[in-house]
C-alpha cells in the first residue's frame, strides 16, 4: 500500500511538472506578432489614437492575456508586450508599465470563456451612441454582429461620479456583466468594448463598429425609417464574415509592416 502511494506521489509529481513545462514553454511568435501588429492596425484604421488597447487571450493558459505595455498603439512591437494573469499582474515582473484599464480585458476574459480577444477604444463617431438615447443598429452585413443588440455601461449607475475610467475589478467585471453575451459594448462618455473568438475577428469588429457609427448618423441625417439588419440577418451574415476575416486581417497587416518591407501583390 505504501508502495502504491509513492508511485502515486510520484506520478502527481511528474504530472506537475509537465504542467509547468507546459505553462513554460515560449509563445509563438507569431502570436506577439499578430499582437503589435493589431494594435497598429486599430491606429492606421483611426479606431485607436494614442489611447486604446487590443489584447489577445494566452495560447496555452486561458488564465493569462496578453497586452502591450503601456503606449501609443502606433508605436507597439513584439518586444513591448506582457502577459498578465487575470487580477492584471505582470505574471513575468518585467517591470513595464501597464495600462490602467487592463482590468477591462481581465475581467471581459474571466467571465466569458468563448472570448480570445478584447478591444477597448475611445472610436470617435462612436461616442454619441453612448451619451444619448439613440440606440446602435446593425447597418450592414459587415457590422452584423451589432444585430445581437449593443449594451451600453453607465459607470455612474453603480459607481457614482468616477473618472469614467475602469480602474478597479469591481468596475470590470460590472462592465463584463453589462456586456453579457453580445459583441459589443458601449461606455457612457468613455467609448466602446468589442469582443471576439479570434484576434483578428476582434479588429474586424472594432474597425466595422466605427465604420457603423458613421454610416447610421448619416442615415439619421437623411431621415425617414431606417431599415436596419435583423437578428436573423445579423446571425447569417456573421457566419460568412468570420470565414472571410483573413481577406481584410491579410491587407491590414501588410499596410502596417514594419522591420521589414512589405510584400507586394505580384
Amino acid at each position: 500500500m505504501r508502495k502504491a502511494t509513492g508511485l502515486l506521489a510520484l506520478l502527481a509529481l511528474c504530472g506537475g511538472l509537465a504542467a509547468l513545462a507546459e505553462d513554460a514553454k515560449p509563445i509563438d511568435p507569431g502570436v506577439l506578432d499578430d499582437l503589435a501588429a493589431a494594435s497598429r492596425i486599430l491606429a492606421d484604421q483611426a479606431v485607436v489614437d494614442a489611447f486604446g488597447h487590443v489584447t489577445v487571450r494566452h495560447p496555452t493558459n486561458p488564465q493569462h492575456f496578453l497586452m502591450t505595455r503601456s503606449l501609443a498603439p502606433t508605436l507597439a512591437t513584439p518586444a513591448d508586450i506582457v502577459e498578465l494573469d487575470l487580477d492584471g499582474n505582470d505574471v513575468n515582473k518585467t517591470g513595464k508599465t501597464l495600462f490602467l484599464e487592463r482590468l477591462i480585458h481581465a475581467e471581459i476574459y474571466r467571465a466569458r470563456p468563448d472570448v480570445m480577444a478584447v478591444v477597448h477604444s475611445h472610436s470617435p463617431a462612436v461616442i454619441p451612441f453612448g451619451v444619448t438615447k439613440v440606440p446602435m443598429r446593425a447597418m450592414f452585413h459587415n457590422s452584423a454582429f451589432l444585430a445581437r443588440g449593443v449594451p451600453v455601461f453607465d459607470i455612474r449607475e453603480k459607481f457614482g461620479a468616477t473618472n469614467m475610467l475602469v480602474s478597479n475589478r469591481e468596475i470590470g467585471r460590472a462592465l463584463a456583466e453589462t456586456l453579457g453575451n453580445k459583441a459589443a459594448l458601449l461606455m457612457r462618455g468613455h467609448g466602446d468594448v468589442i469582443v471576439a473568438p479570434t484576434l483578428p475577428l476582434a479588429v474586424f469588429r472594432a474597425v466595422y463598429t466605427e465604420v457603423n457609427a458613421r454610416l447610421q448618423a448619416q442615415a439619421i441625417g437623411l431621415g425617414g425609417p431606417i431599415e436596419t439588419l435583423t437578428a436573423d440577418e445579423g446571425l447569417k451574415a456573421e457566419d460568412v464574415n468570420a470565414q472571410i476575416v483573413g481577406r481584410a486581417w491579410d491587407l491590414w497587416k501588410r499596410r502596417v509592416a514594419i522591420g521589414k518591407a512589405a510584400d507586394k501583390p505580384n
